[in-house]
């Protein structure tokens, strides 16, 4: 299980796997997110495939000051099979090799991935997220 950096062909599957994992809102076109993040010079987004299928994803960004992880996705046939910390390590990497301190995220309130995160070492940051549509 090697994660591998996604390319534009990899649209249809990785928007199935996102809607799957209930990761999509209807506010956000998870299309234009991927287009976007493959398109990008400061982003990727990795993924894992089982024979024919992607199984997992992990989006990520580098803005300049920080990394970013988003979409992290694994599908519900592969929960528990260490995927998720797999993907998130490979993201991790990809940010390393740019030089990049600092890596964050944001959990939405209701879903329970604080504890996955908590498990990997990450901690809740005492910042409050603001924002505003374009």
């Amino acid at each position: 299980m090697t994660p591998r950096r996604l390319a534009s062909g990899d649209r249809t599957a990785a928007v199935a796997l996102w809607q799957a994992c209930g990761l999509t809102r209807p506010w956000n076109d998870p299309a234009v997110d991927f287009d976007r993040a493959v398109a990008g010079q400061g982003s990727a987004i990795l993924g894992v495939d089982a024979g024919a299928a992607l199984v997992g994803t992990v989006m990520v960004g580098d803005d300049g000051h920080r990394g970013w992880l988003y979409y992290l996705a694994v599908a519900p046939s592969h929960r528990g099979s260490g995927l998720a910390p797999i993907l998130v390590a490979a993201a991790e990497g990809w940010l390393r090799e740019r030089g990049v301190p600092k890596v964050q995220l944001m959990v939405r309130d209701g879903n329970d991935a604080a504890g996955f995160y908590a498990a990997l070492g990450y901690e809740a940051a005492d910042v409050t997220v603001m924002a505003r549509w374009l």
